[in-house]
């Protein structure tokens, strides 16, 4: 399903994907460089609390906006694509 939309957060969102980028091509350049392994996951653990709170940060716009008006138009499917979004999130 495709949906041509923005939200409240949709530069934020923006904004926090390319830091996390960045951050990522750091750990990258440090993987290269030989930096040690310990680092290397510290910085790992740092791009993905970054991801996961972006994920938070769609999730919270996605049932503000899109389930909000799902639930007052009766769109049960797209309830279960959240449900099913949320599972996939959070493996």
């Amino acid at each position: 399903m495709e949906h041509n939309h923005s939200h409240k957060h949709t530069q934020a969102v923006i904004n926090r994907l390319s830091r996390a980028i960045g951050h990522l091509e750091s750990v990258k350049k440090m993987v290269i460089d030989g930096r040690d392994c310990s680092e290397v996951l510290i910085q790992l653990a740092a791009v993905k609390s970054a991801l996961n709170n972006t994920g938070k940060l769609i999730l919270k716009d996605h049932i503000e906006h899109c389930i909000v008006d799902a639930i007052e138009s009766g769109d049960k499917e797209a309830i279960q694509q959240l449900s099913t979004a949320i599972d996939r999130f959070m493996k």
